[in-house]
């Protein structure tokens, strides 16, 4: 039951992202998991009337809990065209059938209906015009690529 108080949340386009990724590094089997390092080498971003790129340097820092699930922390810079700069703090889980959460930890391509990818993104810019994005929530959701990491962005409106 909705409140007739309270209006739902929207969900209005925010992006497209494709985060290339290069190969983990992996710490190994800790206490809490499974842990490892992605770097991000680069990639896209395209909104409505907006592009981006995704700048090299940051990381995707992704503890694999069990056989089914991961916690994923991206850290990113994505720079549009008219030169303004977005950091990203993607928060993710990726839950998927043992097997598939195997197959993605080897690298190897999945069918991405068999994988629940959701993210909620904070972003942070200095830009007078995109500050509106320090002031917003942000949910997603994804598909793993052996190369790269496909998103899209919704603003919580």
């Amino acid at each position: 039951m909705t409140s007739p108080l309270v209006p739902p949340p929207n969900l209005p386009f925010f992006a497209d992202l494709r985060v290339q990724v290069g190969a983990p590094i992996e710490v190994g089997r800790t206490p809490r998991g499974l842990r490892r390092m992605i770097p991000i080498i680069g990639g896209d971003a395209r909104g409505e009337g907006w592009s981006a790129r995704v700048l090299p340097g940051g990381a995707d820092y992704q503890l694999v809990v069990s056989d089914t699930l991961a916690e994923l922390q991206a850290h990113y810079v994505l720079e549009t065209d008219a030169g303004d700069r977005i950091y990203v703090h993607n928060h993710a889980i990726r839950q998927a059938p043992a097997e598939v959460t195997a197959k993605l930890v080897r690298g190897e391509p999945v069918d991405p209906a068999q994988v629940y990818f959701r993210c909620w993104p904070t972003l942070e810019t200095s830009s007078a015009a995109l500050a509106w994005v320090n002031e917003r929530l942000f949910v997603g959701s994804g598909v793993r690529r052996p190369q790269q990491v496909e998103m899209t962005f919704f603003v919580l409106a």
